[in-house]
């Protein structure tokens, strides 16, 4: 690539992957997880010992492969073989299974809370009614996918935008609160060294899933590795930004919690527990309102962007994720042919079909839990064990790049020792497998035994699907 087409800065790209990696969820969740402010040792550890190496390795790769656009399917494929590179594939698209499953539960959430502007009114409705409206919510869109039509794709980007702006927004206003409305109901924050170093013990180990999650998804910047500027010295410099900016806004933005809610409260019962992991994210623009005397108007922008964002995002996840999967050529080859069909609109329905009935077998299953607010909880719980299972194939294709040596030429390293670099790989390979089967534990029987069957029936369809495949190629070639 000629020098004038490298004309994206390190600090363009560092705010690329600030935007695309961060949200006001992330705050929420770890600090209603990991009690409070002990998650800002747990949030510096994760981006130094985790993201950081993670970043890294996806910008070598994507030196290495800037001619592949399949992502880390086409790096899985380079470094290893055909076969791999389909299973690559399927664990990204089976992954959005229970993210799917989730949306349409948040998005009804966020309109609850627009509309009756609390958090009873939607937590007093049985499961009952609520996964059936989720159901409904969730076919529907299954409908319009099926048509070919994908309407929210542009409002998806600006409600994401406008939700990381809003989760910004709250950081600055919450801190600056105490200074312009000093009478208002602040929590005494205790910041002893004895309240900010977690208790390590096997409630803190189940959840680190939670964060894992939290902080992956760094392959979607990979395209842009060789259009920055010097990139072995501006990429490595625009993520050390990204990386800062982020650690900042995990800090602050607990810091910002920390003077609304009590970690004590939150922990005092599992019906508390269940309700602030629920409604905490609504329950802090609420409280940002009262302290600025507006009454709920940064609620009601906030559930707003909320309602949008989860319902076209769970249309985009319907759709996008599945026409990567069918449409790739290699992976194509190993899926049964009825899955490859397209109806008058382009739409896979027989592969939408598929989405119903995995996604709606977890919507539907969840009529047992009891209580709309252990749904979301435990939704969360469910998306950070399997949605990491796919960073797996990112460390799995490093840890080949390396022991391939000089095949591959990239003008980005991350390290030049392949040893040192499969090192790297290995550790972020564990880390994510050991949170992730750590993450499947719950006293919960139900929950636990949801977090462990879901990843199973999708590896194992994925195993099943090439050798249904090939039983059909047999039987045209008879």
């Amino acid at each position: 690539m000629k020098d004038s087409e490298k004309n994206i800065k390190w600090y363009m790209l560092g705010f690329m992957c600030f935007s695309t990696l961060w949200g006001f969820g992330n705050i929420v969740n770890g600090f209603v997880f990991f009690n409070g402010t002990q998650v800002i040792f747990s949030w510096i550890l994760m981006f130094a010992l985790y993201f950081l190496p993670y970043a890294f390795m996806v910008g070598e790769m994507g030196s290495a492969f800037k001619n592949e656009g399949g992502g880390v399917t086409s790096w899985v494929r380079e470094t290893t073989n055909v076969k791999l590179a389909y299973y690559a594939g399927w664990t990204y698209w089976a992954c959005h299974i229970t993210y799917i499953a989730s949306k349409g539960s948040g998005g009804l959430k966020a309109l609850s809370w627009m509309i009756f502007r609390n958090a009873e009114t939607y937590d007093s409705l049985p499961s009952l009614w609520i996964q059936s409206a989720t159901l409904v919510v969730f076919l529907f869109f299954c409908w319009v996918a099926s048509k070919g039509l994908n309407p929210l794709k542009k409002i998806a980007t600006i409600a994401g935008s406008s939700m990381f702006v809003m989760s910004l927004l709250y950081i600055v206003l919450a801190l600056a609160a105490p200074k312009i409305n000093p009478t208002a109901d602040y929590v005494q924050v205790d910041w002893s060294l004895r309240n900010l170093v977690p208790t390590f013990n096997g409630t803190y180990f189940v959840s680190l899933s939670i964060l894992v999650f939290a902080v992956g998804g760094a392959e979607k910047i990979s395209p842009y590795v060789n259009k920055v500027e010097d990139s072995a010295k501006g990429f490595p410099k625009g993520i050390l930004f990204a990386a800062f900016m982020v650690v900042v806004c995990a800090i602050f933005g607990t810091i910002a919690m920390s003077k609304m809610f009590d970690p004590a409260i939150i922990n005092a019962s599992e019906e508390s527990f269940n309700a602030y992991a629920s409604n905490g994210a609504y329950w802090a623009f609420q409280k940002l309102g009262e302290y600025y005397h507006v009454g709920d108007l940064f609620l009601i922008i906030y559930a707003l962007c909320n309602v949008v964002g989860q319902f076209s995002t769970l249309l985009l996840s319907i759709d996008a994720p599945l026409r990567m999967l069918l449409e790739d050529e290699n992976s194509s080859q190993f899926i049964p042919r009825k899955l490859l069909v397209q109806n008058k609109n382009g739409a896979y329905v027989n592969g939408i079909k598929m989405v119903i009935v995995l996604s709606g077998a977890i919507i539907v299953a969840q009529i047992l839990v009891p209580g709309a607010p252990a749904v979301l909880t435990q939704l969360t719980r469910l998306n950070s064990v399997v949605m990491p299972l796919r960073y797996l194939w990112v460390f799995l294709a490093y840890m080949m790049l390396k022991k391939s040596g000089d095949k591959h030429k990239r003008d980005y390293y991350f390290v030049k020792s392949d040893k040192l670099g499969f090192v790297f790989g290995a550790w972020c390979f564990f880390v994510t497998a050991f949170c992730c089967i750590l993450g499947m534990y719950n006293k919960n029987s139900f929950t636990m035994m949801l977090n462990i069957i879901t990843p199973i029936v999708l590896i194992g369809l994925g195993l099943i699907l090439p050798a249904l495949r090939k039983r059909e190629d047999k039987k045209l070639a008879q």
